[in-house]
């Protein structure tokens, strides 16, 4: 019998970012020393205070399902450590939470854009930012950013994608959003207020919705994180992404949240209930925990975080040809090894892409990256800091005595 696949199948990539971790994880299998610097979650355990909580609720027969759209009790914890960072009081009606941030920008794509729109993504990106406006039936529209500035929008490209006039004010009336992330994964690129508040002008003028994907809120490391809440003078129209993943070292507990109007909230749970019925009830009562008790664990990571970006950052610009600046925020750095693209391995094989040259640095040197090519940024390598500094200077020795074979 032949299967036959909806043509979704075929429009959306699979997550590369998952296949290197299954490599890595297939070479450990058979005994293989295998560093891992394409991580995308914190190395460090959930805090004990939060584990305690997820057990006292199964002990306490939290193992039932949960309103659609969350428990009250962790959307007012929400609503209490987000007046508490930003002034700004939401009322609960206008969050919901999800089984993960990644849940929460997948039903958000699908309850504001459709087939015909467009959806502007700023490149390097998430790999999943384009996939999901896929899901939607929309079309994402890449823009390029600007490396040397922490990967800001490029603004002289964004107005050359949109608009047919000389300023801002003639753009394609089929562009419904655009999405940002600063911190940025894969960058670290911490974008300054003044871009993000160009972008809110840019967005009020022209009816777009902005997601704002904050997942790495809690890890800037060179000034005060800047909620987009906070310099939305304009009242542009925001939808903001956060989640309890990567501050809280509580990825596997599956638990994000987004904030926004009412009416966009009551779409999305109206979707979110028909595909997953509720978010993790155990995970909730974690995290009313994790956003209500104490926060010394949380800045205990960010610090060891900061001692190994200086690490690994003195590492990479260690080895011949390759740039890489300082990112102000998560938990990655992005350097350019453009200068060994089109070298040859010891076999005659050409490294056209940084495809290649990741799995390259895999076979040879048995240290996991992650392809630029992926995030759209040719010529770069994502590394993740989230290990020991020892791992790090380990690891990009590695990669330095491999990168000597190439001719």
């Amino acid at each position: 019998m032949s299967i036959s696949l909806s043509r979704l199948v075929d429009k959306i990539k699979p997550s590369f970012t998952l296949q290197m971790t299954a490599r890595a994880a297939a070479l450990r299998a058979k005994g293989i020393d295998v560093i891992n610097f394409g991580v995308g979650e914190p190395d460090f355990n959930t805090p004990q205070h939060i584990i305690e909580a997820g057990q006292k609720a199964m002990d306490d027969g939290y193992t039932k399902y949960t309103p659609g759209s969350g428990m009250l009790e962790l959307k007012e914890a929400i609503q209490t450590k987000v007046k508490n960072n930003t002034d700004v009081l939401y009322d609960t009606n206008q969050i919901i939470v999800s089984n993960g941030g990644k849940q929460s920008l997948s039903v958000a794509c699908q309850a504001l854009f459709q087939e015909g729109d467009k959806v502007i993504i700023f490149s390097p990106y998430w790999v999943s930012f384009p996939e999901f406006v896929k899901l939607s039936g929309a079309e994402p529209l890449l823009v390029d950013t600007i490396a040397s500035e922490q990967f800001e929008p490029d603004f002289d490209d964004l107005h050359n994608k949109i608009v047919g006039g000389s300023d801002f004010k003639k753009v394609d009336p089929t562009i419904k959003g655009v999405i940002i992330n600063s911190p940025s994964n894969p960058t670290g690129g911490v974008w300054s207020d003044e871009a993000i508040i160009k972008i809110l002008e840019i967005s009020k003028a022209n009816n777009w919705v902005v997601i704002s994907d904050e997942t790495y809120e809690e890890l800037v490391y060179d000034r005060e994180f800047t909620a987009i809440d906070t310099l939305n003078d304009v009242s542009a129209e925001v939808l903001t992404i956060r989640s309890m993943s990567k501050t809280y070292a509580m990825t596997g507990w599956r638990i994000g949240y987004a904030i926004a109007d009412k009416v966009i909230v009551k779409a999305m749970s109206k979707i979110q209930g028909q595909t997953t019925s509720c978010p993790n009830a155990i995970g909730q009562k974690a995290s009313v925990a994790a956003l209500l008790g104490n926060q010394k664990p949380i800045l205990d990571m960010k610090h060891k975080f900061q001692e190994r970006r200086q690490v690994m950052f003195e590492a990479l610009n260690g080895l011949d040809g390759v740039t890489c600046d300082m990112p102000g925020g998560a938990f990655y750095m992005f350097p350019d090894f453009s200068s060994y693209l089109n070298k040859k391995t010891k076999d005659g094989k050409i490294l056209r892409d940084t495809f290649d040259l990741s799995d390259y640095i895999l076979d040879t040197a048995r240290v996991v990256t992650v392809a630029g090519d992926g995030f759209g940024a040719k010529g770069y390598l994502r590394f993740s800091f989230a290990t020991s500094n020892k791992i790090i200077k380990n690891g990009i020795k590695r990669i330095e005595e491999s990168l000597k074979e190439l001719k």
